[in-house]
């Protein structure tokens, strides 16, 4: 992950965290050395989500043979590796390495999940039409936060939260609310899968915009994008 650090402290503490999170993951025990350079890269890449993005984790489950098989067991989950293991498990945010190693110890193999509806809410929207979307807001010069990238090909916006109990009234007040739109939102109760996991078994989840240390804190507020992702999804949905 690349973030963009301000100054040589948040740097020297950067670089910390990950050391310090490898050192935890790497911890003797029935690992093979593959399992060990994998457990190694999910700790401190959780360890950069809770200590630096002050985000929320949740151990999630995978999915095998293309998203038909979810790993909590259930022969018709509905979301078949893209849910959390455990509701009540969770590494809160600014947990450091050690709660991090601690959670993956008890839950091996576990996928990578952030909870929307704290401090973030999401828009989804398709992968194409996010793209020339985020293209154009980056040129307007609008305050952005990180984008995801899904192996669905949905694009994921971070926005400010309560855009999802929001959405309906700023569609409306923005002239969008009767019109086609391949676009929702997600928000409390909703989780997203981030990197380095995979989704539902389908493919690796990537940042399309990666997470920048001085938009952490402030998400864009949704009704700054969501004229521009709304145009854009419509124009899609039309030349379809």
């Amino acid at each position: 992950m690349v973030f963009t650090i301000g100054t040589m402290r948040e740097m020297r503490q950067h670089r910390t965290v990950v050391r310090h999170a490898a050192r935890m993951a790497a911890l003797p025990g029935a690992w093979s050395a593959a399992r060990r350079r994998a457990r190694t890269t999910v700790c401190g890449t959780v360890a950069e989500y809770t200590g630096l993005c002050g985000w929320a984790v949740v151990p999630g489950t995978r999915a095998a043979r293309g998203g038909e098989v979810c790993s909590c067991g259930e022969p018709r989950c509905k979301e078949p590796g893209a849910h959390p293991l455990d509701p009540a498990a969770e590494v809160p945010a600014g947990a450091g390495p050690e709660a991090v190693a601690r959670m993956w110890e008890r839950m091996p193999g576990a996928s990578v999940l952030l909870p929307a509806g704290r401090t973030f809410d999401i828009i989804d929207v398709a992968e194409l039409p996010g793209r020339r979307a985020l293209v154009r807001l980056e040129r307007m010069g609008l305050h952005l936060g990180p984008v995801l990238l899904t192996p669905t090909g949905r694009a994921q916006f971070f926005v400010a939260p309560g855009a999802a109990a929001e959405l309906p009234h700023l569609l409306y007040r923005m002239g969008w609310d009767d019109a086609r739109l391949d676009l929702r939102c997600l928000g409390p109760g909703d989780h997203v899968t981030a990197p380095p996991s995979d989704f539902g078994g389908l493919g690796p989840v990537r940042w399309l915009r990666e997470p920048r240390l001085d938009s952490m804190p402030h998400p864009p507020e949704a009704r700054l994008l969501l004229g521009t992702l709304a145009y854009v999804s419509h124009r899609a949905r039309a030349c379809a």
